[in-house]
């Protein structure tokens, strides 16, 4: 979180006040988005997570910014180990 300067505070308000909610990168996974940053250079804050059945909640696995407008409904390219170390990460919960 620090790397893309977002706070806990933040990450909550996105979970709690989304405007564009997909299904994550991963399977089993929630992406929730918040619009930032200016008209003329916009950004959006997403953040990524799992329900849990027991305790009942949820576990934000990641928060980022991202640079620009993302494509509604298409995922943007991500790097395989990337996608590898977060499957590894929900394996764990």
């Amino acid at each position: 979180m620090n790397q893309y300067r977002l706070s806990e505070k933040r990450v909550l308000r996105v979970l709690r006040k989304a405007e564009r909610k997909e299904e994550g990168i991963v399977p089993e996974t929630f992406a929730q988005m918040q619009t930032a940053g200016t008209k003329k250079h916009p950004t959006e804050i997403w953040i990524m997570y799992i329900l849990l059945r027991k305790p009942k909640g949820i576990k934000i696995i990641s928060a980022w910014r991202y640079p620009s407008k993302s494509p509604v409904g298409k995922l943007p390219p991500i790097p395989e180990d990337t996608l590898e170390e977060l499957e590894k990460m929900i394996k764990y919960t």
